[in-house]
């Protein structure tokens, strides 16, 4: 099969032909119609995750059609032409948190394009498929399903179960790449009023779009808080940092109004991973300030229902589609920030061919 491969961190992926994997007990072959790109990606074929060897592959985000399922996955109903997703975060079912319910959190998860080879490839093995096996409805098509991938579903997961959004409350969103603009569609989906945050027009742009009220453009030198607070008659109720940096952590929680609740979707590595956090305003306050870490298999029916009747409209996020092999570039393009809207790669596509 063809698969992006990459032999050192930071080197150049090819695209080149790989074996095909082999169903893992337990497990399942997806065969990949589509893939998401994400700034996780990146940070991997940069060498900031532990669990990534080389050679690699990458990919998380996917959504396709079941190759090979082993026979206890059979068992539960799975059979190969089964259009499927599955959550970033591939759980035991097994350890203390998934017999709780927290798949999301599992002591033992895997996860394709870091614990092992992932979807940018024309087929990608899972495991534990029985619990980690989402079935598609007809009306969400393959390339909406993986733009769900990581960051859709973990932006549902942030507004609707963490940041227990309600209806008419505010809800600041800093940072409109990817995982932003989800965050933005889904508040204001479930009635809340939005201020989108970022410092780039065209992702602004798409937050109206998305559906915010208001919007910040934080790269003139506006003083973000201040902007939330006098936006939202005092502060946001709920406030997510969907990028993950110091500067959006930090006007996240001073954003927020007494009893609000920040939520920490966005991953902060490297400088920005410790925050200081002034405790006098948060305990005289009240503030929540909580993590939020993808979504379980099984809540992803909710949002799938609301994907499939137009509550949400995930593709209006959607950007380009590539091929693998204009997938290397839009991957190495990272480096100097993130597109906007949720780029595509059509494994099974090559470049010239129809």
């Amino acid at each position: 099969m063809r698969a992006m491969v990459y032999e050192r961190f930071r080197e150049r992926p090819v695209v080149r032909d790989v074996p095909e994997p082999a169903c893992p007990p337990g497990g399942a072959v997806i065969k990949v119609e589509a893939t998401g790109l994400c700034r996780s990606d990146w940070h991997g074929w940069q060498g900031s995750d532990d669990d990534i060897e080389v050679p690699h592959v990458p990919g998380h985000e996917l959504a396709g059609v079941l190759a090979e399922v082993a026979p206890d996955v059979a068992d539960h109903g799975w059979r190969p032409g089964a259009r499927v997703t599955v959550p970033f975060v591939c759980a035991c079912g097994e350890c203390e948190q998934c017999r709780a319910g927290d798949h999301q959190v599992c002591e033992r998860q895997t996860q394709p394009g870091f614990t092992h080879w992932g979807s940018f490839a024309e087929y990608v093995a899972i495991e534990h498929a029985a619990i980690n096996l989402v079935r598609l409805p007809d009306e969400v098509g393959f390339a909406t399903a993986a733009g769900l991938g990581c960051r859709f579903a973990t932006a549902y997961r942030a507004v609707v179960q963490q940041g227990r959004v309600a209806d008419g409350e505010w809800v600041a969103v800093h940072g409109c790449g990817g995982l932003g603009l989800s965050a933005v569609m889904i508040a204001a989906a479930h009635g809340a009023r939005v201020v989108a945050v970022d410092v780039t027009a065209p992702a602004l742009a798409l937050a109206r779009t998305a559906g915010a009220a208001v919007t910040v453009d934080a790269s003139d030198g506006t003083d973000v808080v201040a902007a939330v607070r006098d936006a939202t008659g005092g502060g946001a109720h709920l406030s997510l940092d969907a990028l993950g940096s110091t500067a959006t952590f930090q006007n996240s929680v001073r954003g927020l109004r007494r009893r609000g609740r920040h939520v920490q979707a966005g991953l902060l590595l490297a400088e920005h991973a410790t925050q200081a956090v002034a405790m006098g305003p948060l305990v005289g306050t009240e503030l929540e300030l909580l993590g939020s870490h993808g979504m379980a298999a099984h809540h992803y029916p909710a949002m799938l229902a609301e994907v499939a009747d137009g509550t949400l409209r995930p593709e209006l996020l959607l950007g380009c589609e590539l091929t693998l092999e204009d997938g290397v570039d839009a991957l190495l393009a990272m480096t100097d920030g993130s597109p906007t809207g949720v780029t595509i790669l059509r494994p099974g596509q090559v470049a010239g061919r129809e």
